[in-house]
């Protein structure tokens, strides 16, 4: 799920037109009963947090996504090794000597992990802040698109905490289902559709066609919500880290993706702007993201917190306003 602050950012680096063509873009999203019916209790208008000229969510496969950002990196020059694992890091005034596992040296100027959660680079500059289970999960899978599935219908309570889904394509949507956080451990595929199916019979509307496609070519899989952000600087010295290795939050506002585009695109801009990579460089460049990732992860968190303790009275719309408000200015 994309939101229109990372479909700006996606513009700025050459690849929206082309995201555009694979994806499904709408600007409303709507409330539904988890009751038989699936009765629909409000649709509303999204804010359009990219500006007018963007759609306000745009759903996409997430291969997808990946295959055309690695064709464009191609394109302006990046050179790509798979199957390539960081295994050191030394660093002088100037430089970073950078070990592969093959025993390969290279000496660069910068290093930037955005290499995920479980980022090797965090671990090798000696950041300790890591990923911590917020008392969720969930399941997924990707099937094909009901007609009527026309923008995300979010479900909440029954079975589940969350049941919900978005299209992805003319013919496909990404559904899910958010649960507390269980050892699904060790499920082969078939058991996986299973209980997903099981799990999704208690809602209506657009979901009995749905579990009608949860087969083993659904792709079924199940993980845990983490959240955390590194507090401080997330570089040291030439090396930083970006992305969810500097910031993951559940996908309960969907914005873990925006916010590790938008940090790539700051970086990428003041690196172009920019004579030094001394310590002012890394003040403003922390004083642009840290506030507005932490803000996110946090709203994100306790919303997700509010379902985990049964609080009604949880002011969720001005939470989502307010996150809204703030991605709507250009990081």
């Amino acid at each position: 799920t994309l939101q229109g602050n990372a479909l700006r950012v996606f513009d700025q680096v050459g690849v929206w037109e082309r995201i555009q063509e694979q994806s499904y873009s709408f600007d409303d999203v709507s409330m539904r009963a988890p009751d038989p019916a699936g009765t629909v209790i409000a649709s509303l208008t999204e804010t359009r947090t990219g500006g007018p000229e963007y759609p306000a969510t745009a759903g996409m496969y997430r291969p997808d996504l990946a295959k055309i950002l690695a064709e464009r990196a191609l394109e302006v020059g990046a050179r790509i090794h798979y199957g390539t694992t960081v295994t050191g890091l030394e660093q002088d005034a100037d430089s970073v000597t950078l070990t592969t596992d093959a025993g390969d040296t290279s000496r660069v100027d910068l290093v930037i992990g955005a290499d995920g959660l479980n980022s090797p680079t965090r671990s090798l500059i000696g950041i300790e802040t890591k990923p911590e289970r917020t008392g969720m999960g969930i399941w997924r899978a990707f099937v094909a698109r009901p007609a009527e599935v026309t923008h995300t219908d979010l479900y909440y309570g029954g079975r589940c905490f969350i049941a919900g889904y978005c299209p992805t394509g003319e013919n496909s949507i990404y559904a899910y289902l958010v649960e507390k956080a269980q050892d699904r451990s060790g499920l082969t595929p078939a058991e996986s559709v299973e209980i997903m199916r099981d799990l999704a019979g208690s809602y209506g509307g657009p979901w009995q066609e749905i579990r009608d496609s949860l087969t083993e070519s659904a792709r079924v899989h199940y993980t845990l919500f983490t959240s955390h952000v590194v507090p401080d600087a997330w570089n040291r010295g030439r090396v930083v880290v970006i992305g969810d290795a500097a910031h993951s939050c559940p996908p309960t506002i969907a914005q873990g993706a925006a916010q590790a585009a938008e940090d790539g695109l700051v970086l990428a801009t003041m690196l172009l702007e920019r004579e030094q990579l001394d310590q002012p460089f890394w003040d403003d460049f922390h004083a642009r993201r840290l506030p507005r990732a932490a803000h996110v992860v946090e709203a994100s968190t306790t919303l997700g917190q509010w379902q985990l303790d049964g609080k009604r009275d949880g002011n969720v719309p001005a939470l989502m306003g307010g996150v809204a408000q703030l991605v709507a200015v250009p990081a």
